[in-house]
């Protein structure tokens, strides 16, 4: 199996910021923009493994502003590794006024995703081919968090 680089997996969605996404402070409620973040680390695992993947964790995700009705979310996501059959996805969220056309940095998140073959058991993913300094840097960073995830998992048994 061919090793993929890590830009063939990158999505980048858009959505905009309407009443029905909102709560009562007139923000995105975080469960919407959590929902976003999923589709966009789905689209990305899938584009690197080319086989249907499924969410099978979910690190962290951490809101750092509030979304405003009207605003733009633009959702970038990509794969910072990948392992025998699982990925992490890292998903960055940035708010995007359209009157001033600024982007804000306003959440992030890291996903892990299980790819699966056609009778829904695992299966073998390509490897992932660093192509920059920042995708080495993200690969490290993402070993340390499987590292901690597996920890874990093994206290918890």
């Amino acid at each position: 199996m061919q090793a993929r680089k890590v830009s063939e997996s990158r999505c980048e969605m858009t959505e905009i910021v309407l009443p029905n996404d909102t709560n009562p402070l007139g923000n995105c409620m975080g469960g919407r923009v959590m929902h976003l973040i999923d589709i966009a680390a789905a689209i990305a695992a899938r584009r690197h493994a080319r086989t249907i993947c499924v969410t099978a964790a979910v690190d962290d995700i951490v809101f750092h502003e509030p979304v405003p009705m009207g605003s733009v979310l633009v959702l970038k996501a990509s794969v910072n590794l990948a392992c025998r059959t699982s990925m992490e996805v890292g998903v960055r969220v940035e708010m995007e006024s359209l009157q001033s056309g600024k982007r804000h940095y306003c959440a992030k998140a890291y996903l892990t995703f299980v790819a699966l073959d056609e009778t829904g058991r695992p299966t073998q993913v390509p490897k992932l081919e660093s192509e920059t300094d920042d995708d080495r840097r993200r690969v490290k960073a993402a070993q340390k968090r499987r590292e901690a995830r597996l920890a874990r998992r093994k206290k918890r048994t």
